[in-house]
């Protein structure tokens, strides 16, 4: 048989490959999974019901683009947290999980050539590994832009080559970021805008952590867009209830953008989607329509936040994060992420995922090879001795 080459020099994904790394070995303690951002604080009392009054929606196929009253609640909630106002018939798509309109946007719209060349896709490094194989799919030259504590943990696109840029068609930016926590304020937006401009290049802005966050609210791409009059079609925006509204099961997102990108995007998907079932989209609806339940959210993490800054204040290199629910923590000299994740299995039973693992390799190295991600997810009962035992064995290493 005949394999495609085409993701035949993909890593393995991060999770089986931390499995592979801390499975073989026996725990150091009572285990303390902080890997993944499953978000577990109690999703809104009225989901079950919700779902239950619109059951007869099981007996339907799901609308496509999504149903008007979800697009509607979407359409809402864009004007009230950016003060942007969209058509929610031609510039919304409701998504089946982001992760799907990450993916299915490169192939719908990023060109085949660009300046009559292989265009290039820009990447956040570390990011959310569905950028690359995107990219990878549709044929583009990737390339991987780091951002490091130097950076302020934001990528600086503005930095490349006017080669690279002459030929970048797509442009991810995560914000908050994925893992650092970083937030690209208004003053970053507006240079990558402009930069877009010049370059004619779109941004893809993934949003999805932007309802947890400790004091302001992060600004967004769409509204940075209209501030300067860019090209509407310039930016597609990513959201999801999963972080905002603890329903990562629910599978139910929103992409945002130009009426064109839309458009092309439900074209592409009325040939290969999986729009989200009736029921699910009325959950959708009512969770887009609440902003009560996410304060109340917001509320619970802000002492996780506190007791963060508190345990590690003193370590070297600590950057509490701005927004989002991860902690980067560089680890001690002598270390890479994956020894001291194994190193933190094996005598405390903790698990964490080394920093490389959200990254790739550069000529300047892996940014993400002296880090690791720890999720900030847990009760805090649950929390509090898992960062207090993380604190000591990190101390540890930095003594032995």
């Amino acid at each position: 048989m005949i394999e495609p080459e085409r993701f035949s020099n993909l890593p393995e994904y991060a999770f089986p490959r931390l499995r592979g790394l801390l499975d073989v070995h026996d725990p150091g303690g009572e285990p303390i999974a902080m890997t993944i951002g499953e978000p577990q604080h109690p999703f809104p009392d009225w989901v079950n019901s919700e779902i239950a009054s619109a059951s007869a929606g099981w007996g339907k196929y799901p609308a496509n683009d999504g149903l008007p009253e979800l697009q509607g609640a979407i359409a809402g909630w864009i004007d009230r947290r950016f003060g942007v106002k969209v058509d929610p018939a031609k510039q919304i798509l409701a998504l089946n999980g982001t992760r799907e309109g990450l993916f299915n946007a490169m192939l719908a719209l990023c060109p085949e050539h660009k300046e009559g060349q292989r265009p290039v896709v820009l990447v956040p490094n570390p990011f959310y590994q569905v950028y690359a194989v995107a990219a990878q799919a549709v044929g583009a030259e990737l390339v991987y832009v780091n951002a490091t504590a130097e950076t302020e943990f934001l990528p600086d696109f503005a930095g490349l080559s006017e080669d690279i840029l002459a030929r970048t068609a797509i442009a991810y930016i995560c914000t908050p970021s994925n893992p650092q926590g970083a937030v690209a304020d208004d003053a970053y937006l507006r240079t990558l805008l402009e930069l877009a401009e010049t370059h004619n290049f779109q941004i893809f802005a993934d949003e999805c952590y932007s309802e947890i966050y400790r004091e302001a609210p992060p600004p967004g791409a769409l509204a940075a867009s209209k501030a300067i009059d860019c090209d509407p079609e310039r930016v597609v925006i990513f959201h999801s209830l999963s972080k905002r509204s603890n329903l990562p099961g629910l599978r139910s997102g929103f992409a945002a953008g130009g009426p064109r990108s839309i458009a092309q995007l439900k074209r592409l998907r009325a040939y290969a989607g999986a729009p989200l079932p009736n029921p699910l989209q009325a959950v959708a609806t009512r969770a887009w329509s609440d902003e009560t339940h996410v304060v109340e959210n917001r509320v619970l993490y802000a002492p996780k936040y506190a007791l963060a800054d508190r345990i590690f204040a003193n370590m070297p290199g600590y950057s509490a994060p701005e927004a989002g629910f991860f902690l980067w923590l560089r680890v001690p000299d002598g270390e890479t992420g994956e020894t001291a994740a194994l190193k933190l299995w094996q005598r405390a039973g903790l698990r964490v995922l080394p920093g490389a693992y959200l990254a790739r390799d550069t000529k300047d190295g892996n940014p993400g090879d002296a880090y690791i991600r720890v999720a900030l997810v847990a009760p805090m009962p649950v929390l509090e001795p898992a960062l207090e035992r993380l604190a000591a064995e990190l101390d540890l290493m930095r003594s032995e």
